[in-house]
This record gives structure tokens, C-alpha cells and sequence, in this order.
């Protein structure tokens, strides 16, 4: 899950494998699979840092614990 800012400031969790698209408006709008949408404050350049650093983390962690594992 990523971390977004609502444009009122409020801060919350996306999971964002449930991220349909992103559309780029003044703001970004975050459209989810179910059609519900979020608009925030973080350009789509920045979500999608957010999710490849999510998933890197997420890699490296079943890595450390395959690692682990084989030992």
C-alpha cells in the first residue's frame, strides 16, 4: 500500500494493485477497479515512484527471506 494526500491535506493508504489508471488533470485522479476515484496531490511521476519503491521493498524482503530459508 501507498501513502496519497488528498488535496485537503488529509494523508491515507491506496492498495495500489487495485490502481486502474491515473488521469492527469491539475491534479492527479487516481481511478481504482471499481471506478470509485481519488483526487491527490501527488503528480503520476510520484505515484508511480511510490509503487516501484513498495514493490522494490517487497522484493527485498522475500529475497532476505529465501535467502534465509535455504540456509
Amino acid at each position: 500500500m501507498i501513502v496519497l494526500t488528498k488535496r485537503n491535506g488529509d494523508k491515507f493508504l491506496v492498495n495500489h494493485d487495485q490502481i486502474e489508471c491515473i488521469e492527469m488533470i491539475p491534479e492527479s485522479k487516481v481511478v481504482m477497479m471499481n471506478h470509485d476515484f481519488y483526487l491527490v496531490l501527488e503528480t503520476a511521476d510520484e505515484i508511480v515512484e511510490k509503487i516501484a519503491l513498495y514493490n522494490a521493498k517487497v522484493r527485498d524482503i522475500y529475497r532476505e527471506i529465501t535467502i534465509t530459508d535455504k540456509r
